[in-house]
């Protein structure tokens, strides 16, 4: 017997213990997991076409292991603008083994897993007994819980990196505009005292070493044009 299942927007043929490749599902290796959107099941004249999905219809598979597919490289490029873009993206996906195809309404012989969530929440409700080192410790004063914070505090202001450029006086513009260059990254940008297009736009090539030695990007400021793409967002800003 087979059957045709709908999940992540795509439709599979399946038969039992098939080993198949779908979009993420929520579980972990060895956890059994249901598919009731089912659109097709049995075989010859004896198969059932749902409308759209067959009533008491059920497939169920057990999770062999979550992973993610090859990545796929998207690049753009405008024509006599000197900008280019590459970005790659992996899609998560969920290897699983079916177990069983049910009909008019049969009841699997392995239950799906509980949720984690439901499970977390159970064990929130549980009656907290609480240590007699803990409850001391909530006795201890408040100046002495307010150190490590401030030892914290100031071991972030340590590792915060030094400025390697003068930056430029006015507002700063949107660095994140540059293919690349997200949050993170444009507040080491604006740390190291880089803060405009035009700054970046007029870069040296001892510059953009300097630059790329302080990132560890091995060379990626030139691969990815950005004294070309800073050009190019610098005329249109203005």
């Amino acid at each position: 017997m087979f059957a045709v299942i709908k999940t992540g927007g795509k439709q599979y043929t399946v038969a039992a213990d098939d080993l198949l490749k779908v979009e993420k599902v929520a579980g972990e290796a060895g956890d059994i997991v249901e598919f009731n959107e089912v659109l097709m099941v049995g075989e010859g004249a004896d198969a059932k076409i749902g409308m759209p999905f067959v009533d008491g219809a059920l497939v169920t598979a057990e999770v062999v292991q979550q992973g993610r597919a090859r990545k796929v490289i998207a690049f753009k490029k405008r024509r006599r603008q000197n900008s280019k873009r590459t970005r790659g993206h992996r899609q998560h996906q969920t290897t699983v083994r079916i177990s069983e195809i049910l009909t008019d309404g049969a009841k699997p012989s392995k239950k799906a897993a509980a949720p984690k969530k439901a499970a977390a929440k159970k064990a929130e409700d549980a009656p907290k007994k609480a240590a007699p080192e803990k409850a001391a410790a909530k006795e201890k004063p408040k100046a002495a819980e307010k150190a490590p914070a401030k030892a914290k505090a100031a071991a972030k202001a340590d590792d915060a990196p030094a400025a390697i450029f003068t930056a430029p006086k006015g507002d700063a513009d949107d660095l994140k505009k540059i293919s690349g260059v997200g949050p993170v990254l444009e507040k080491k940008l604006h740390a190291f005292g880089v803060t405009q297009y035009a700054q970046i736009a007029a870069f040296t090539k001892a510059d953009i070493d300097k630059l790329d030695e302080a990132l560890s990007f091995k060379g990626r400021i030139e691969r990815d044009d950005w004294v070309g793409q800073a050009k190019t967002l610098g005329e249109e800003s203005k």
